[in-house]
């Protein structure tokens, strides 16, 4: 009985090391997206504000790039929120080829896709200019790619931008 017992605690151990060893890859499985954050204007320069005429919500950004050598992404569907909840859905069809970019900018305007830019149509602010975290969820509900900031620890030059994929 002594050695069952024995064997039944080695497979609960052997059990467990592949649990773990499984926990590690499902994590960084989520950066393994072919679209990452590639950086982040959180500070608009000048003065915040957020009129939609003549205000500065357009000036803060988020930049989001296809690291992938051969897949074009479809951004539709696609989500990008804050720590707070506040979120911006892709609604419609905007392809980005390998390693092309997207700018996903305040305010109101024009998407394009040959300027690489679309707006959220909103004239508020997304980005806390102290900290925050950027979620980037695919259409499925699984995570792309998320990064938390702080102003003191990420932004050595105080210039409100801070870069994560080169």
């Amino acid at each position: 009985m002594h050695i069952l017992v024995r064997r039944v605690l080695a497979v609960i151990a052997a059990a467990g090391m592949v649990a773990v060893a499984n926990a590690g890859p499902a994590q960084a499985a989520e950066y393994s997206s072919a679209l990452k954050v590639k950086g982040v204007q959180y500070d608009a320069p000048g003065r915040d504000s957020n009129r939609c005429s003549g205000g500065n919500t357009k000036d803060e950004y988020l930049t989001i790039k296809n690291y992938s050598r051969t897949k074009t992404v479809n951004l539709k569907g696609y989500v990008v929120k804050d720590a707070a909840g506040n979120k911006f859905t892709f609604p419609a069809s905007h392809k980005l080829q390998p390693g092309d970019y997207v700018k996903l900018r305040g305010g109101k305007g024009t998407d394009s896709d040959a300027r690489n830019v679309v707006y959220r149509q909103n004239c508020n602010f997304i980005w806390n200019n102290d900290k925050d975290t950027i979620y980037l969820i695919k259409p499925t509900g699984a995570r792309a790619d998320v990064h938390s900031y702080t102003k003191r620890a990420n932004d050595p030059d105080g210039n409100g931008y801070i870069n994560y994929h080169g």
